[in-house]
């Protein structure tokens, strides 16, 4: 059986000196907060106050900012990607193509609409959805293909693009890590049917939690604006000093799904930061490349469409296949964190056998004879998927917000690790 790394006798790379701290709340925050709370606004359900709301002002600002005609914000990334699918039509039964490479909300929120995830396999370079994977996956039954772009790199938007044309399928891109990136001089988000975003206290654009979609259809747009706030829509005109602004239409029957007034401001605030603190993190991380690769890393690589690139986490490959009976991911992640004090770990588990993803814990979704089957996670094992998480780490993209020699502490750290002798047994 396997050990965990031998003890360095020296001293930890980074011994107790601290990363860059996250989130950064960027100048005006403050104000931007305490303009809404002595405001008399504090939800956009909240009486019309004469002025647009918060959550208006970014949203056209979050829009101008993709290049996308509509943005429609959310309580939540996994509130985005649920209104996103039921705008496109999925419901019940329906089957939809997701990366077995993910965070849960990729299964569950196809779970939460009733729907059938069915889990493609992943590029070996990218981590990101494979198109001939996703094309042999198609079934009667799909109704849509959801991407994601992982960590650093944006999947093959032409490739999948054209696999969902083919089949008549919606195309949801989920860029919950990609705020800010580009793919053919376009902005993530903006070449998929919908674009969903997160603003979780962990993404590049956060406002603690939050979420916005985004797209250039006008009919998916106002099916997103009634499923985020229990079926109502904002009025034509603004209504009376003091009256609502949000209108039971009928049309639609909707949750509560909405951004408050605080998060819309906090993220007006922080949006004009974005592209500075990308720029910091991309000039980082190729330094990192560099630095890793000539100790026989591989730094994941992102589809060949990509014109800017975005890190909410950097991801490098051991060479575990070229050795496999070196140290698995676990153990060079947890002996490169206990040398920086930087949380090293290997990247998601497979969807499939992710302990997020459990269909049968929740009585609400066994539909009827034979749902339950169709969701069970044991149909799947995709080799991509399986070597990816034994073999590939990942951090957190603060780290890529310090300077030059913070990249060289990583690379130190990880060139100690690799070097020591990691003891095996029979």
């Amino acid at each position: 059986m396997r050990t965990e790394p031998a003890v360095h006798a020296a001293a930890p790379v980074r011994n107790g000196r601290p990363w860059p701290r996250w989130p950064l709340p960027a100048a005006g925050a403050a104000d931007a907060l305490l303009d809404v709370l002595h405001s008399d606004r504090w939800s956009i359900a909240s009486p019309y106050g004469g002025r647009p709301t918060r959550e208006q002002r970014f949203a056209a600002e979050f829009a101008d900012y993709l290049g996308a005609r509509h943005c429609i914000p959310t309580a939540s990334g996994t509130a985005a990607l649920m209104t996103a699918l039921e705008a496109c039509g999925v419901g019940a039964g329906d089957e939809v193509i997701v990366p077995a490479l993910s965070w849960a909300a990729s299964a569950s929120t196809v779970l939460g609409v009733n729907a059938v995830p069915v889990f493609a396999d992943v590029d070996p370079h990218t981590l990101c959805l494979d198109p001939a994977a996703a094309e042999a996956a198609v079934t009667p039954a799909t109704k849509a293909i959801v991407v994601v772009h992982l960590y650093s790199a944006l999947a093959d938007l032409d490739a999948l693009r054209g696999v969902a044309d083919r089949h008549g399928l919606a195309l949801i891109e989920d860029s919950a890590q990609a705020h800010g990136a580009a793919y053919r001089g376009r902005k993530a988000g903006t070449l998929g049917d919908i674009g969903t975003f997160s603003m979780h206290h962990t993404k590049v654009l956060t406002s603690g939690e939050g979420g916005a979609a985004v797209t250039d259809d006008p009919v998916l747009a106002r099916r997103i604006e009634h499923l985020r706030a229990d079926g109502r829509a904002r009025a034509a005109r603004p209504p009376a000093i003091g009256m609502p602004e949000l209108v039971e239409t009928g049309e639609l029957t909707g949750s509560n799904r909405c951004l408050s007034e605080f998060q819309s401001a906090l993220l007006s605030a922080q949006l004009p930061e974005l592209d500075t603190l990308n720029a910091v993190r991309r000039g980082n991380a190729r330094l990192l490349d560099g630095l890793l690769s000539g100790l026989g890393l591989r730094p994941q690589q992102t589809s060949p469409g990509t014109t800017a690139r975005t890190y909410f986490g950097y991801a490098v490959r051991l060479p575990r296949e070229e050795d496999p009976s070196g140290p698995t991911a676990a153990e060079v992640g947890a002996a490169v964190t206990a040398e920086l004090g930087l949380h090293v770990r290997p990247v998601y588990a497979p969807l499939y056998e992710s302990p997020l993803y459990g269909p049968a814990t929740r009585r609400r979704f066994s539909l009827g004879p034979g749902h339950l089957e169709r969701l069970d996670p044991g149909r799947y094992d995709l080799p991509g998927a399986r070597r990816a998480a034994g073999s590939w780490l990942t951090f957190h993209h603060s780290a890529l917000l310090g300077d030059a020699a913070d990249m060289q502490d990583i690379a130190e750290a990880f060139r100690r690790v690799l070097a020591r002798p990691h003891a095996r047994a029979a």
